[in-house]
């Protein structure tokens, strides 16, 4: 005998429990994705993501040298490669790089490239005590006020370093401690754009 409550059910009601449970799994779909891209994100070497500058053209600055009060403008560097590394003495890894740079400007200041440093949100006594403990640059150490050129290169973190072209454009960046290694790599393409049948060599 058919019970007559039973047959007058909704036949939804009847697979309630079924549908709320596929409704809970699909609701979480998004939720475990969004979450899956976190992570991957979290997890990567800030070295490996790619900048969206590379490709665009430098932007322009005019930043007074510490070491001899000269203002030095982008526009200026024009037909050299420049390297450009944004720093600070409070950065530990900054410490780590410094004698990479200075090997990698020793190899390379002679072939027309421009080695160039940008002090990040510090200052210029600061900048003086770190190159007495740690060795001087013999390149311009550039004071940016307000960070506004920081900005304007999307610094997200010291040390970062910008290859930029003879031509102007960015060619490369990393973030992170250099090595004289990666300088070299980076470099040995826009020598050769400025200076054919050069070679960057792989060693001091």
């Amino acid at each position: 005998m058919i019970d007559r409550t039973e047959a007058a059910r909704d036949p939804e009601e009847a697979r309630g429990p079924d549908r709320r449970w596929r409704i809970t799994v699909l609701s979480l779909v998004p939720i475990v994705a969004v979450a899956a891209l976190l992570g991957f994100g979290l997890g990567r070497n800030p070295s490996d993501v790619d900048n969206a500058l590379v490709g665009t053209r430098a932007a322009a600055f005019a930043l007074r040298d510490v070491h001899t009060g000269r203002t030095l403008r982008m526009s200026e560097l024009r037909g050299h490669p420049v390297v450009l590394n944004f720093w600070a003495s409070w950065c530990v890894p900054c410490i780590e790089e410094h004698a990479n740079l200075i090997s990698a400007w020793q190899r390379f200041g002679d072939t027309g490239v421009v080695f160039l440093s940008v002090m990040f949100e510090d200052s210029p006594a600061n900048a003086a005590d770190f190159e007495r403990r740690w060795g001087a640059a013999g390149w311009p150490n550039l004071v940016d006020p307000g960070s506004r050129t920081a900005l304007d290169y999307g610094v997200r973190g010291v040390p970062e370093t910008f290859f930029i072209g003879p031509d102007g454009v960015i060619r490369a960046q990393h973030s992170g401690p250099v090595s004289y290694d990666i300088v070299a790599q980076d470099l040995a393409p826009l020598l050769k754009r400025s200076n054919p049948g050069m070679a960057a060599g792989a060693g001091p």
